[in-house]
């Protein structure tokens, strides 16, 4: 997958250079998320419903 548009790191990846955790980019379908410690290896990417009703399930 060609990485276009922005990455962004969670809020929550913890301290120092704050490289453990994973990272998000809204595209115009999906979501798309990467390894902040590996960002040129394989992305998983979710239909953009699919990953909004995950994060409301963990706000739950």
């Amino acid at each position: 997958m060609t990485n276009h548009g922005t990455w962004q790191k969670s809020s929550y990846s913890g301290g120092g250079e704050g490289n453990a955790c994973v990272e998000i980019a809204h595209r115009p379908t999906h979501i798309a998320v990467r390894d902040s410690k590996a960002p040129a290896r394989a992305t998983l990417t979710f239909p953009v419903e699919a990953f909004t009703t995950f994060l409301e399930a963990l706000k739950r």
